[in-house]
């Protein structure tokens, strides 16, 4: 596995536990985070070159859509910086119809934001929005009128199905001139796909392998492709919150009860020794 390829499923796994059991997210968890912020960077920066955009050669600034999209733009701007490239970065104003930042007039742009599907690009119930489409398509409105480029619109996480030739696209209407453009979208990781991995518990920390399953948990850690793999014949019974050492405390049993204690390995609480203090049930 390359160092990418492992960057993926790290970031992979972190956008399954933001995700667990919410319609939506803003991925704050992930992205204000110092690893999560350097994974998404890293991991956009290679979505955007695989889908044709060169970002040392074709694109000058970042903008973001959404507050949710702020820290990825900065996030972007370091990755491409640590190979060299230099990119500026803006954001859409959500009072005025502007945006902030550096001047956007004559230069190439990606459109970004955190998530978006089918489901979730009609973001606002402005009257303006509800006149003349949705917010994204007024933001694109927004930027074209500044005289920027506009090339793609890129998201961290994608709901949009894909053509018979594998390319993804957006219906855009301009507000101001009311043209209707078909947008080339570009997304890092699929909507479905992440959802189906958290609703198969493959980013639980409950589970044998401690969250790192490749596949749906099923308490068999060697089908599980645990790649931290606590195994049953542990002092944890296999519910390891890390690597699992043999040492109970270190290990952060879920169920830490050992065998060769006075309860034989029935205590309610962390065991002790004290038979008294741990609640034994025999």
């Amino acid at each position: 596995m390359t160092e990418l390829q492992e960057e993926r499923a790290e970031l992979k796994r972190m956008l399954c536990a933001d995700m667990s059991a919410k319609p939506f997210s803003e991925l704050f968890s992930v992205t204000f985070a110092q690893r999560g912020s350097k994974l998404v960077g890293d991991i956009l920066f290679d979505a955007i070159e695989k889908a044709g955009y060169s970002l040392e050669r074709d694109v000058d600034a970042i903008g973001a859509l959404t507050a949710a999209a702020v820290p990825m733009v900065f996030a972007l701007i370091h990755a491409a910086e640590r190979k060299g490239i230099a990119l500026d970065g803006f954001v859409m104003d959500f009072v005025f119809p502007a945006t902030k930042g550096p001047s956007v007039k004559g230069k190439r742009v990606l459109l970004l934001d955190s998530w978006l599907s089918e489901k979730s690009y009609v973001q606002t119930s402005s009257l303006v929005t509800l006149r003349h489409g949705n917010e994204l398509s007024l933001d694109f409105g927004i930027v074209n009128q500044q005289g920027a480029q506009i090339l793609a619109i890129v998201a961290l996480i994608g709901g949009v199905d894909a053509d018979e030739q594998g390319t993804r696209h957006l219906q855009l209407v301009n507000p101001i001139s009311e043209e209707s453009t078909k947008m080339a979208f570009v997304q890092a990781f699929d909507e479905e796909e992440l959802r189906a991995d958290a609703d198969h518990d493959d980013c639980c920390n409950d589970n044998c392998c401690g969250g790192h399953c490749e596949v749906k948990c099923t308490g068999d850690c060697k089908h599980d492709g645990c790649t931290e793999p606590c195994c049953e014949d542990n002092c944890c019974g296999g519910h390891c919150k890390v690597e699992c050492t043999g040492d109970c405390a270190h290990d952060g049993c879920t169920e830490p009860c050992c065998e060769d204690n006075c309860c034989g390995g029935h205590c309610k609480s962390g065991c002790t020794g004290d038979c008294a203090t741990d609640g034994c049930q025999d």
